[in-house]
């Protein structure tokens, strides 16, 4: 077996012709943009290397046969916050063969211990959490856009490597063919009319307030996380948005308003990826008419719920559940939707967790997030569950 260091094009084609080649024979797979993985790893688009570094490598058997890819890297901002400096690996592909994953992990390892790394976890992404993080461990079934998907051997390949799970999470399926509980309803519609309170869905008119509102709630809701918290400027957020316009739709994203003060923020996108799995990774002519042709054939029949988040003065107020409130009138003007698959939570969030239940959700998928102690004699510590008061 050959590693291969990811330098030119040649090399980076390798990296992404990988995956295609790992689940070529698997149906259920869909392959991310090219361009998509690409921005991850390019300086001019990916703001992490403001304060970050990676390196990637491609496992070859030595006659142009590809057989698994690794990237590892380091968020400097991350790193030190924890008991021990540590890294991260992601965007894992490999044959089933514990020696071909060991190398992969070994080279990762050993990159990551040059730089003054002493653990890495995987596998995470060198980015925002609701893309490319965990490894999907249970019900192998559609991926969502940006969502893990994994055959299930990889699971015997990092633990026999030694990796412990660091947290679990699952994520979450709610039929829209199924009638919502009755008590949940009136909860939300309860809290949805409290006076003081406002809830308003994004719209291109106002999109300027309406980021730097949305930008103001995710940095203080998230601040108190840990797990890879990069703090979002407005101007990221319009840019996200403008790439998303070909399939965004407004009453998808919201944000909820104490006396015209932002407080919580909801985001939610049509479901690309049942799109994607007809394109084959590739925009090509080709392929964008058909994008057109299957939007407008209204293909994308799942909506995917990417974040949900509450300042923490407002937390355990109920305002996810009138976000879900109103979704419900946008839904029964939207009959094509069917299905929401709600983003991962992690067991460390088990008041979201709590909430999803309550809807009517079901989990429907389970992910680990892995750490790796390079001192093996090192006593491994798992992220910390707090209690449900």
């Amino acid at each position: 077996m050959e590693l291969v260091k990811v330098t030119d094009r040649k090399t980076e084609k390798m990296f992404l012709d990988t995956a295609r080649d790992i689940y070529k024979n698997d149906t259920v797979w869909v392959c991310p943009f090219d361009n998509d993985i690409k921005a991850i790893f390019d300086p001019l688009r990916n703001p992490y290397f403001k304060h970050g570094t990676v390196d990637r490598w491609v496992l070859t058997d030595g006659n142009r046969k590809l057989l698994g890819r690794i990237a590892a890297f380091i968020d400097f901002n991350l790193a030190g916050t924890y008991d021990q400096p540590t890294g991260g690996i992601g965007f894992f592909e490999c044959i089933d063969d514990c020696q071909a994953a060991s190398l992969l992990f070994t080279t990762a390892r050993e990159w990551l211990m040059e730089r003054g790394m002493e653990a890495m976890d995987g596998p995470v992404n060198f980015g925002e959490t609701d893309k490319y993080w965990g490894l999907l461990v249970g019900e192998f079934t559609h991926p969502s856009f940006d969502v893990p998907y994994n055959h299930p051997y990889y699971q015997k390949l990092f633990d026999d490597f030694g990796f412990r799970c660091y947290y679990k999470m699952e994520g979450f399926h709610l039929s829209l063919t199924d009638p919502i509980p009755e008590r949940f309803l009136k909860i939300a519609e309860w809290v949805a009319n409290k006076p003081g309170y406002s809830f308003r869905h994004f719209n291109w008119k106002e999109q300027d307030k309406f980021v730097a509102d949305f930008a103001a709630v995710f940095n203080e809701a998230w601040a108190s996380f840990k797990i890879n918290f990069e703090p979002l400027e407005a101007s990221y957020i319009k840019e996200v948005l403008k790439k998303a316009k070909p399939i965004l739709d407004e009453e998808f994203i919201w944000i909820a308003y104490f006396e015209e003060k932002p407080v919580a923020i909801y985001l939610m996108f049509p479901d690309l990826n049942m799109i994607l799995k007809h394109l084959n990774g590739k925009l090509t002519p080709a392929a964008m008419l058909k994008f057109v042709w299957l939007k407008k054939r209204k293909a994308m029949t799942r909506a995917k719920g990417l974040l949900m988040g509450v300042i923490p003065r407002y937390q355990g107020l109920g305002l996810e559940s009138a976000f879900i409130y109103k979704l419900i009138d946008v839904f029964k003007r939207k009959p094509h939707y069917t299905e929401i698959e709600f983003s991962w939570v992690a067991d460390f969030n088990p008041k979201m967790r709590k909430i999803f239940i309550s809807v009517g959700s079901v989990p429907a998928k389970n992910y680990i997030t892995y750490r790796y102690l390079f001192d093996r004699t090192r006593e491994f510590k798992r992220y910390p569950i707090p209690e449900i008061k």
